[in-house]
């Protein structure tokens, strides 16, 4: 039997392993995470696993770690899972349905830990839950802080939230960082943070050519194994846009004092620059395992299979400043992370819709900048004054570029 919501909780059981809620368990950093828990059965338990509507990878994972809740966000879905989950006997499962079961689950007194996991604004509202609810947080979801930063980090704050960064470009810097107190990083002798990135698969590609790529072009990530829509972020480089937004409100820092690089063998994560000239960099295979891994464990450190580095192999090492016409939308996130406000939830809402549309073939690849830019020229920034402030202004950029998506882009992308 599925539930809209959960209710009430049961008493939190004594137990010495850590309870973790995976919110988006089907997909790449979900599947990730569960992997470094199955390593590890003697520290943590799986409390909570979640999905979108892919019932049968989620109860394929319900089977093999036994969840005490499951939730799909599609009732129909959920209805399905339900009914799997009983002819497997497996009935102790409760599977939740709705946006709402993964609020509960993010809040549940008995999680420990959150893997904050869903891919763009669908995880707002279950990652901020979990920061009112004091949790520790393993964010891969930078939208909840490109969305509404201040407040997402101010009810971290009156909570006592632990948050910890999952994206493997701001784990390094946590880790380059000084131990933490109450100075700013530029008063503990930070000058520069530099976010590596991979340039993506079209980093050599000439910019005429750029309007006729496809979708599965644009997925085919040289380093890094993800889903669609971060892969093709990967590709216009406004995944690192985001992430330099999310670099500023994680850090304190502002945007002047964050530099993206293109380190093509995605061998250095990131780096921190220091006063006295000192430059720390956090090195490792790109695999992901290895910030979840070290996210679960902190303050401590614990083993995982992923693939020692050789530096022999490696060998060499290259960076390159990134060109700004080959990828636009990493100037149109940085304008936005300086004029701060709202403008940051604009560009991620519009960046959504005109992603979507190029996965569907409804646009080209290049027309993306031209609608994220439209629409941050067409809405005013805001203060962000509220949560409901951030998702009325983001539902009014996702119209907009809805609108923009008309039958001359389509025809045109067919042509």
């Amino acid at each position: 039997m599925f539930v809209l919501s959960m209710g009430a909780f049961n008493m939190k059981d004594a137990s010495s392993k850590r309870r973790v809620t995976i919110l988006g368990s089907t997909g790449t950093i979900g599947a990730n995470t569960l992997d470094v828990l199955a390593q590890h059965p003697d520290k943590f338990i799986v409390h909570a696993l979640t999905a979108h509507k892919d019932v049968e990878k989620l109860f394929a994972q319900c089977q093999r770690y036994q969840p005490r809740y499951a939730v799909m966000v599609d009732v129909v879905a959920a209805e399905k899972l339900s009914t799997l989950l009983q002819t497997a006997n497996l009935p102790n499962i409760q599977v939740l349905a709705g946006a709402q079961g993964l609020i509960d689950v993010a809040a549940d007194a008995q999680t420990d830990d959150v893997m904050a996991a869903i891919v763009g604004a669908a995880g707002l509202l279950p990652t901020l839950a979990a920061a009112n609810a004091g949790k520790k947080i393993l964010l891969a979801n930078k939208e909840a802080l490109v969305m509404s930063g201040a407040l997402f980090m101010q009810a971290v704050q009156k909570h006592g939230a632990t948050l910890l960064p999952i994206d493997s470009e701001h784990n390094a810097i946590f880790q380059c960082l000084p131990i933490n107190d109450s100075r700013s990083l530029i008063e503990r002798g930070v000058q520069r943070i530099w976010l590596t990135a991979s340039g993506g698969p079209f980093r050599e590609t000439p910019i005429e050519q750029l309007a006729n790529v496809t979708p599965e072009q644009a997925c085919k990530h040289p380093n890094w194994r993800m889903g669609q829509k971060i892969s093709v972020d990967s590709a216009t480089m406004m995944n690192k846009g985001l992430e330099l937004i999310e670099a500023c409100w994680l850090f304190d820092i502002a945007p002047d004092f964050v530099e993206v690089v293109i380190h093509p063998q995605s061998i250095v994560h990131s780096l921190v620059s220091y006063s006295d000239g000192s430059v720390l960099a956090q090195m490792g295979n790109p695999d992901m395992r290895t910030p979840i891994a070290h996210a679960l464990a902190w303050p401590e450190r614990m083993r995982v299979s992923v693939e020692p580095l050789d530096l022999f192999k490696v060998a060499v090492l290259d960076f390159k400043r990134p060109d700004i016409t080959r990828f636009p939308c990493l100037q149109l996130a940085t304008d936005a992370a300086k004029q701060g406000g709202t403008a940051s939830t604009i560009l991620n809402a519009a960046n959504e819709i005109a992603v979507e549309a190029f996965l569907n073939k409804q646009i080209r690849y290049t027309d993306i900048a031209t609608i994220v830019d439209s629409v941050l020229n067409k809405l005013p920034s805001q203060i962000v004054s509220d949560i409901p402030t951030v998702l009325a202004v983001d539902e009014e950029a996702r119209a907009f570029a809805r609108q923009m998506i008309k039958p001359s882009f389509t025809q045109v992308c067919a042509s």
